[in-house]
């Protein structure tokens, strides 16, 4: 037998598989949550990937209290304003935002919404995941109005009118990313007759 045939592997030897991660549903993602695997935790669901963030620090809390009380008053009556809860943007992504604005009345017990007027992230850890990942989730999901509140540059950034990207990328961003420093104001889309200073949202 010559020698090369002892080096060639048999026909019928099937190719090795390798591991490959798995990826959460929002359903299974919810599941753990209600068994408790969360207590504690910062978890959320992007992408099918379950992800944590660290404790949130004063100024962090801070913020999203003020942040609060400025879009409600912006927004007035007819609105929900769900603060770190879920919001199912599809079968993989359930990004839990600080603080998301949902048509409807505070009592409906239903469930999770799917979209949101605005959704706004604070970010003092979090600004690159805020700006790049979640950006695009959002986009995707179709939400019109994003805020990331950057409270270690001291600005806000606005995106808006998300577009789908060409098919090769097989993503969607937004067409606008406006950066607003103190002495600028905002007006959320679906409550264009408010004025938010964004001096007022900042530590």
């Amino acid at each position: 037998m010559p020698s090369s045939a002892l080096l060639s592997p048999p026909p019928w030897q099937p190719s090795p598989v390798m591991p490959q991660p798995r990826k959460w549903t929002v359903a299974e993602f919810d599941h753990l949550g209600a068994l408790g695997c969360f207590t504690g935790r910062r978890a959320f669901l992007l992408d099918g990937v379950i992800l944590e963030q660290g404790p949130m620090e004063p100024p962090h809390a801070d913020a999203l209290e003020v942040l609060y009380e400025h879009v409600r008053a912006a927004f007035g009556p007819g609105w929900r304003f769900r603060v770190q809860t879920p919001l199912h943007l599809d079968e993989f992504n359930n990004p839990m935002p600080d603080l998301a604005v949902v048509a409807g009345s505070p009592g409906y017990y239903g469930d999770h919404p799917v979209s949101a007027a605005l959704v706004v992230e604070v970010a003092d850890t979090t600004l690159q995941t805020d700006l790049t990942d979640k950006a695009e989730r959002y986009a995707t999901a179709g939400i019109a109005d994003y805020w990331v509140l950057d409270l270690n540059g001291g600005v806000l950034h606005v995106f808006r009118d998300p577009q789908r990207l060409p098919a090769s990328l097989g993503a969607t961003a937004y067409r606008t990313h406006t950066t607003l420093g103190p002495s600028d104001t905002v007006s959320p889309l679906a409550a264009p007759s408010a004025v938010i200073r964004v001096a007022d949202l900042l530590p």
